[in-house]
């Protein structure tokens, strides 16, 4: 392998290439994984048999190739029959030593936007914080005091009355057990930081899930064995990924029902903050997959937000509360969602401390 292929195989970004008559030349590892097909049936064949003949792609390629600029393309959809990817950052370039010859870069956005969104959105898990605080001190003394005029009412009224002194009672716990769950984005003030083994923490989720609520589903584990620890709390962090679990258990089918938990460092991923200008090492990723049914698209916007649920009978508050909690730990999450597909990020920092050498 020459130094230039072997730097196009390292690449996560999408990279082919194209002559002047439009076939391909190059087709790296990561444009097989990200256009689903191979190489193989990719190089010489015309980029019209991968992509549709009216790709704005093309338009782009042949100004490239007339003027010889380099052309960066936002928000560029590719869709066909093997993918469908709503957003890409599509780079193209003039190869400079092959007349009329054309670089293509590709790199999904999806992911990106998603951590984008959530960085630039902390403030929101904050509100909610303070909100709760509020509900727990305002709203729970009142209500110990409704529930138990009720039970006085209850013991002292004929049958007809104390079924709707029931019923105050009844509905008096109900907001409590309602303001309980939100009292979990209350605190606790400070996170505690000490060093975290990610896997310890993946295990026991998935022991506590294997017992119960996931019993018939098959789990798959794929771990980076070299991971540094995480700076954390390992009960919140046990918090965070039981809800993803869950969740993820409650998609799946009936049978043949999957979740794989995934761990990857990522070396040298840096993330900016959205009008911040600041950048964050986030290298440590944790991944949820299941091959349910997918989350409908009139959710993806406001998933992580309190009361918003795709799930009959759901609260809305487990993710909510996870995106807290990981904000806690100065960290990001995002998914991406299909059917058969779904998949939920944790990216983490890691211990300077320990984590610094790698």
């Amino acid at each position: 392998m020459t130094g230039a292929a072997a730097i196009l195989s390292a690449l996560n970004a999408a990279v082919l290439t194209v002559d002047r008559a439009g076939a391909v030349t190059s087709f790296n590892p990561a444009a097989e994984g990200l256009l689903n097909i191979g190489a193989p049936q990719a190089l010489g064949q015309p980029l019209s048999r991968i992509l549709p003949a009216d790709h704005p792609l093309f338009g782009m390629i042949d100004v490239v190739r007339e003027q010889g600029v380099n052309l960066t393309e936002y928000e560029v959809s590719i869709e066909t029959p093997r993918v469908k990817l709503p957003v890409v950052v599509a780079q193209l370039s003039p190869v400079g030593d092959r007349p009329d010859a054309v670089a293509v870069m590709l790199v999904p956005m999806t992911l990106a936007r998603e951590i984008d969104r959530h960085l630039a959105h902390r403030g929101a898990a904050r509100s909610v914080g303070g909100m709760a605080a509020v509900l727990a001190h305002e709203i729970k003394n009142p209500l110990a005091g409704i529930r138990g005029a009720a039970q006085l009412i209850e013991a002292n009224v004929d049958a007809g009355d104390r079924e709707l002194a029931a019923l105050i009672r009844d509905e008096a716990d109900r907001v409590a057990a309602l303001v309980g769950r939100m009292e979990a984005f209350a605190g606790p003030d400070g996170l505690e930081r000490k060093p975290v083994n990610i896997h310890e923490v993946l295990n026991r989720v998935r022991k506590v899930s294997q017992t119960g609520f996931a019993s018939g589903i098959a789990f798959l584990e794929e771990y980076d064995p070299s991971l540094p620890p995480v700076p954390g709390d390992h009960d919140r962090l046990v918090q965070v990924f039981l809800n993803l679990v869950r969740n993820a258990a409650d998609a799946c089918p009936e049978e043949g029902g999957e979740i794989v938990l995934r761990t990857v460092y990522r070396h040298g991923e840096r993330l900016a903050v959205s009008g911040s200008g600041r950048r964050v090492h986030l290298p440590l990723e944790v991944s949820v997959q299941d091959n349910g049914r997918g989350i409908p698209e009139e959710l993806h916007r406001t998933l992580f937000d309190p009361f918003v649920t795709g799930r009959q009978g759901g609260q809305g508050l487990g993710l909510a509360l996870v995106a807290k909690i990981v904000d806690e730990h100065a960290g990001a999450v995002a998914f991406e969602s299909e059917p058969r597909r779904t998949v939920f990020r944790v990216l983490l920092p890691v211990d300077t401390e320990e984590g610094g050498a790698r």
